[in-house]
């Protein structure tokens, strides 16, 4: 018969296995839901890179990816000082992202990984953490983080998306990479805003487009910061989150 010391050691054994486990699952729901909240609300945006267009792409889906970090963040800042839920959700869900991108539309699709790759947020998100962490202010995070959150996102994918703008010549007719690559593989309609996205009211204040949505996605993104996070705080402060 065991001892009390042996029945007591074997009980933390199994609390400390229960928290890993429940720690591994509470991380990856947060992850799948991140996945599947940006599969919703943005879809294709981040399935296909001649969808990638200057005015909707650098605003939409970095707005909306930015509303589970940020709640994230507001419980770990409030409960333990660790400015690390930015990068660790975007952390996440970029590897899943590249998970599935590989096993549905690479190997069961018959897609090229170089026109379904996801977009990089990971700088991004470590801008954010290392602005609170500097700061430890929530106003200056929401103030230069998130600002630079959406400012920096078309800078960050440049790398990736600079090949898709080269011209070309096709049959006698001059057009880009990315609008062959959507000849070559058909999918579904591609959106009329994407090909007038140079018909926008944007063009009225200058030829560049880009630079005008950053700037607005930064304004909208320190919106959805502020808000996230009083929303995070809300939840946080929620009986059943302090019973866990």
């Amino acid at each position: 018969m065991a001892s009390p010391a042996d029945r007591l050691a074997l009980a933390r054994h199994l609390e400390r296995n229960v928290d890993l486990i429940l720690l591994a699952v509470i991380i990856f729901a947060v992850a799948g839901a991140t996945i599947f909240v940006m599969s919703v609300t943005i879809g294709d945006w981040e399935f296909w890179a001649d969808w990638k267009d200057r005015r909707f792409w650098p605003l939409v889906p970095v707005a909306a990816l930015l509303v589970f970090p940020a709640g994230l963040a507001a419980a770990f800042w409030s409960r333990f000082r660790l400015p690390i839920s930015c990068t660790a959700v975007v952390l996440l869900y970029t590897l899943l992202r590249w998970v599935s991108v590989y096993l549905n539309f690479h190997l069961f699709g018959g897609y090229p990984l170089s026109f379904v790759w996801p977009s990089v947020f990971i700088p991004l998100a470590i801008i954010v953490d290392c602005t609170l962490l500097i700061t430890r202010s929530v106003f200056l995070t929401g103030l230069i983080g998130a600002f630079l959150w959406g400012l920096l996102v078309y800078p960050a994918n440049w790398p990736l998306l600079a090949a898709f703008h080269e011209p070309i010549m096709f049959n006698g007719e001059m057009l880009t990479t990315a609008d062959l690559l959507g000849f070559e593989y058909i999918r579904t309609g591609l959106p009329e805003y994407v090909r007038q996205v140079e018909r926008s009211l944007l063009r009225t204040f200058g030829d560049a487009v880009t630079p005008l949505t950053a700037v607005f996605a930064g304004f909208v993104c320190t919106l959805v910061f502020y808000v996230s996070w009083a929303v995070g705080l809300l939840l946080n402060n929620q009986a059943w989150i302090k019973k866990i």
